[in-house]
């Protein structure tokens, strides 16, 4: 299982400064089936400065969540610290 790219990224209007929400379109190659999920995420930085990743997956998935958002978090935490999310 890899994740190939996160596409279609939207960031939504939360009234919250340290909340950042978004949602977009995973791309994901799952036993060499390229399968498309949509996903809602929230990125939060804590009282003392760390980043916590929320991710919730809006489709049914036929496979272990566990690492599947282990690796979304992974990319998702990558893309914020190059700054390649929506402003």
């Amino acid at each position: 299982m890899t994740i190939i790219e996160i596409k279609d990224m939207i960031r939504k209007d939360v009234p919250i400064y340290y909340r950042r929400a978004y949602s977009g379109s995973a791309v994901v190659e799952i036993a060499g089936k390229t399968e498309n999920m949509r996903t809602d995420w929230t990125i939060e930085t804590t009282p003392i400065g760390t980043r916590e990743t929320t991710i919730t997956l809006t489709d049914k998935i036929d496979y272990p969540l566990l690492p599947l958002i282990k690796e979304l978090k992974k990319k998702i935490e990558y893309l914020d610290a190059e700054g390649k999310l929506p402003l």
